[in-house]
């Protein structure tokens, strides 16, 4: 169609940029993967605790849909309000240590309905300048002021609160505990303070810290005790903890405000039961095996210390993600098809994913991993690297 002609010109650049991306279905996902017949060993996925296949968690969506369906038939402010949605968000506000929470269809539609609630055209939203895009559309939809500070820097920060909030809004800071890129982690309890000094509220996209960090996974925020100074402490069911879905814990008023104002809660048709009763058996995982995230750290510090003997670098990582940052498109991209020939599937990040010039290898550590699969992994990329001579 003539009218579509604007499409092929865009797409021809990023391809010569290889920046094109293109879908490649695979038979099921979790650590142990299949693509075009092979075995992979996939450090791409976000299945940290292995939850994917947990027998615990089918159980549970399977009884679910029996006793309830498929679906849920309806927004929750219709008549989509199912026992199990309850039952989930009192279970999640219990562990992360808040009065309520309130789940919603994904994460995105988390961020987006939380804070297109909480600000609008007079507030100004102060960001950590390498948030998830999820935050910024949601603060470019709220026309709220967009200010962003420096990476992880609570003095900038305050610095920037000062200087450049609307007289007379409200002021809204939000950061991510764990960076989903980059792997590092915000310093909660200065950022916190400041949020206080200046009685601002404050986001946390808890989305890579949950089921990982903090008492039996609940969190980094639960980690450092600042439940009572982080207004909204988000997350989300899709990545450790294995299913589908996102949420907010936060106060009981809030959590009233965002049923009423939150458009993507409103408007979205509820989570199916078996979803729910899934994330919901996932939660009670933790609790009964609450180490599961320290060894998890435990074997991502062993990967970074073998990528640091085989020479290469894996910047501020402190978490399960651990990132190589290889710089040019094309060449990151070479090295992702070298290891998946060796039986690694490590997706390429390519912008606008990351900055320009900070193409990566991001390796996703998870409990499927053994040590022999660590070990080889990272043999396997020092020799591919030293095949496409690219430095690291």
């Amino acid at each position: 169609m003539k009218s579509e002609d604007w499409i092929d010109p865009i797409l021809a650049a990023w391809r010569q940029e290889s920046r094109l991306r293109s879908l490649r279905p695979l038979p099921s996902g979790g650590g142990r993967v299949v693509r075009d017949g092979r075995p992979l060993i996939n450090f791409s996925s976000n299945d940290y605790l292995d939850f994917l296949h947990r027998p615990e968690l089918i159980e549970a969506a399977r009884a679910a849909t029996a006793d309830c369906g498929v679906g849920s038939g309806a927004s929750r402010l219709v008549t989509g309000d199912l026992a199990i949605h309850e039952e989930l968000e009192a279970t999640l506000a219990r562990q992360k240590g808040y009065p309520a929470a309130l789940v919603f269809g994904s994460g995105f539609l988390t961020n987006l309905g939380v804070i297109t609630a909480c600000v609008g055209r007079n507030d100004t939203v102060f960001a950590d300048r390498l948030v998830h895009a999820s935050i910024l559309d949601a603060i470019r939809l709220s026309g709220a002021k967009l200010v962003r500070f420096r990476h992880n820097d609570a003095e900038d920060l305050g610095m920037r609160m000062t200087r450049d909030a609307v007289a007379g809004g409200r002021a809204l800071i939000v950061t991510e505990s764990v960076f989903s890129m980059d792997g590092d982690l915000a310093p909660l309890p200065a950022i916190a303070a400041v949020a206080r000094a200046h009685d601002a509220m404050l986001l946390v996209d808890e989305a890579h810290a949950t089921g990982v960090f903090g008492p039996s996974g609940h969190g980094l925020v639960a980690e450092h005790g600042l439940a009572g100074s982080v207004n909204l402490a988000m997350c989300t069911f899709s990545k450790a903890l294995g299913s589908y879905g996102g949420a907010v814990a936060c106060s009981a008023t809030m959590r009233d405000w965002l049923i009423n104002a939150a458009r993507p809660f409103i408007y979205t048709t509820a989570l199916p039961p078996g979803v729910c009763a899934a994330s919901l058996a996932a939660l009670h995982l933790l609790e009964r095996e609450p180490g599961l995230g320290i060894e998890l750290r435990r074997r991502a510090a062993t990967f970074r210390r073998l990528l640091q003997e085989h020479g290469l670098g894996t910047g501020a990582s402190e978490s399960q993600i651990v990132p190589v940052v290889l710089g040019d498109n094309a060449r990151t991209l070479e090295v992702s098809a070298r290891l998946q020939e060796q039986g690694f599937l490590v997706t390429a990040i390519r912008p606008p994913t990351v900055p320009e010039g900070m193409a990566r290898l991001r390796f996703s550590i998870t409990l499927a991993h053994s040590e022999d699969d660590l070990e080889r992994a990272a043999r396997a990329l020092r020799a591919c690297l030293d095949a496409v001579g690219t430095a690291a």
